[in-house]
């Protein structure tokens, strides 16, 4: 049985007095925020939205994201509301021991993605809209609440399109426009004209409303459920602060919480607290429960993996064969999605040079064009890794860095998402400075649990894909675009954080680290430095992170306690700080070459000389090192 208009008034005022009431103690927060939504998030919870709390991974159940995570209060108290969590645990706001944290993260059981750095949720929803429309086809529908001032970021305009494109009409968008920033007003203000006008221009249904008026809210929620074709944006007029006289539209008041005493309680006695309850003390639900689920049709939710002891076909190359890595990415990702049916894949209009392509022929249904929008695609790719999806992301190296902050939000969410950026280096050649991926493996090093795998022949690449398909948190592989030799035989096993010795002897006086292209580099040098009767040892960082730091210690110690590392990056961050960071303890020398000025067009061959990462420019920093 559905709330009456009554029962949700009540429910959003109490919203907005435990919000008050948590934001206070906690003595942080942003009160204003949650107090301005309060009616949105009650109407949505009690007449639109299916759940059954007990069962947080139907797979019928609707979604909802809290896009403006800063209003992460008014998220626990609704979900108090509906029974998932005791009341009086909302009084644990941002403590230490708390899963309610200041802005939502998965230790909140409810929260599947971690929000608050905004202009993301969206993004997230197109992605769990794609895998309930498309791969689990089940009729779920993704509830997004958004602050009007976050719409200013260009990821939310890039989710607005992408939605469009693929006609998700299981996509509900509320704006929350109340107005003002955090700093200032917002840009269109209160001018809902605006708003709607922009979404109809992409191709969603829009309808504005006053998002204060419940009779209006239920009937927009109503509409936006029967759209057959086109998402649907709730444009929703509010006032920050709404119902406390002193806060109503004010500036200056955004992530302040109200002061003990005469401050709150005069703020509760504003928003009615009942005369029985103690001014300072949670109120409890008034127990309105959630519609129920619909049910699972037959056969749906029936796609598994390949058990995990099942043998994975080994690749099929012939030592010696030219093959770049970035084609053997696509190669070994139709292996993958052969042997998993949950894992699906994605690119941003690079699929003919990521090769990502091969997956979409063999598995067109799982394949997701994302166009020129990278920080969408990574945002939907957590969206399908939050629907038990295994998706695998792809571009170029260079490109996937305007998606940093998605990628951060993937590490605090701890998604379950798989990266893959070619064209990284100098390698690339004649396109320029502007294609080359220099930063990536910095930039990925630096998320919490991160795997980097950075393969260095076709083989290597594939069995990359395979342990990244089977690794549970966020996977970066590496690839180059150049063509090179296969050094591997297809039966060689790899394991994340075990690196390969690929040329050894008792006379070695030094050892070579090297990855990808450089590898290749690193074997020539071995070769001239042979011939002239200086033996030095060569090993593959296959793992970049987590790092071989057992084997690459013996080897330094076995070398005379110097390691050259040889990588196409800069020197910041990259393959050469990972192994000095991991020997330091130890006192062992690194020595790092790396490319260390901005590099410009020109052939492969030239470029890695000229910025000191070739065959030649190996050998004469290695015969310096041993004197």
């Amino acid at each position: 049985m559905t709330a009456t208009l009554t029962e949700l008034r009540e429910v959003a005022q109490r919203l907005r007095r435990n919000c008050v009431r948590m934001t206070t103690e906690a003595g942080s927060g942003h009160p204003t925020s949650c107090l301005s939504a309060a009616d949105l998030i009650a109407a949505v919870f009690f007449r639109a939205l299916r759940y059954d709390v007990r069962h947080i991974h139907h797979p019928t159940n609707d979604r909802f994201i809290l896009s403006k995570g800063h209003a992460a209060p008014l998220l626990y108290a609704v979900w108090a509301e509906a029974g998932a969590i005791p009341a009086e645990r909302l009084r644990t706001l941002r403590r230490v021991e708390s899963e309610l944290e200041g802005h939502p993260t998965p230790r909140f059981p409810w929260a599947e993605v971690a929000t608050g750095s905004l202009g993301q949720g969206l993004s997230i929803g197109v992605g769990m809209a794609l895998a309930g429309k498309y791969l689990d086809r089940l009729d779920y529908r993704v509830y997004v609440l958004l602050g009007d001032g976050e719409t200013a970021e260009g990821a939310v305009w890039e989710a607005v399109a992408l939605a469009a494109y693929y006609r998700l009409n299981n996509l509900i968008a509320l704006v929350d426009v109340n107005r003002l920033g955090q700093s200032q007003a917002t840009m269109y203000g209160h001018d809902l004209d605006s708003y709607e006008r922009r979404f109809r221009a992409f191709g969603w249904q829009a309808i504005s409303i006053d998002g204060h008026d419940l009779e209006q809210i239920v009937r927009a929620l109503d509409d936006a459920q029967r759209s057959e074709e086109r998402p649907v944006a709730i444009i929703a007029r509010t006032v920050k602060g709404k119902g406390v006289s002193f806060l109503e539209d004010k500036e200056g008041w955004h992530g302040k919480p109200l002061k003990h005493g005469e401050e709150t309680e005069r703020a509760l006695r504003d928003l009615g607290v009942p005369g029985h309850w103690p001014i300072g003390e949670i109120e409890p639900p008034a127990g309105l429960q959630l519609l129920s689920p619909p049910p699972l049709p037959d056969g749906a939710g029936a796609v598994q993996a390949t058990a995990p002891n099942d043998p994975w076909p080994l690749p099929t190359y012939r030592l010696g064969d030219q093959v770049a890595t970035r084609e053997a990415y696509g190669t070994g990702l139709v292996r993958a999605g052969r042997m998993n049916p949950r894992i699906v894949a994605l690119d941003g209009d690079t699929k003919n040079s990521t090769f990502s392509e091969k997956f979409q022929q063999a598995y067109p249904h799982r394949f997701f064009e994302k166009f020129i929008a990278e920080q969408n695609m990574v945002g939907a790719a957590m969206g399908l890794a939050a629907r038990g999806y295994i998706p695998f992301a792809s571009t170029f190296a260079c490109f996937l860095t305007r998606a940093f902050d998605q990628i951060r939000m993937a590490g605090v969410s701890r998604a379950n998402i798989k990266l893959c950026g070619s064209h990284a280096g100098v390698s690339i050649g004649e396109d320029g400075p502007s294609q080359m991926g220099l930063e990536d493996l910095a930039m990925m090093r630096t998320i919490p649990g991160s795997v980097v795998l950075y393969p260095s022949d076709a083989v290597s690449t594939e069995r990359a894909v395979e342990l990244a398909a089977a690794h549970q948190g966020i996977v970066y592989i590496r690839t180059t675009r150049p063509k090179t030799p296969v050094l591997y035989p297809n039966e060689e096993p790899f394991a994340i954080g075990r690196c390969k010795i690929v040329r050894q002897d008792s006379r070695d006086r030094l050892t070579i680290v090297a990855a990808g292209i450089t590898l290749h580099e690193a074997l020539r040098a071995y070769e001239e430095l042979k011939n002239q009767g200086i033996s030095v040892r060569v090993i593959d960082l296959f793992s970049v992170k987590p790092l071989d730091r057992e084997t690459l210690c013996r080897a330094a110690r076995e070398t005379g306690g110097t390691i050259l590392t040889v990588e196409d990056h800069y020197p910041e961050g990259g393959l050469g700080d990972a192994v000095a960071s991991a020997l330091s303890e130890d006192g062992l020398r690194v020595v790092k070459l790396a490319v260390n000025d901005l590099p410009r067009s020109g052939k492969p061959e030239e470029l890695l000389d000229r910025y000191g990462i070739s065959a030649r420019r190996i050998v004469q920093r290695a015969r310096e090192l041993v004197g």
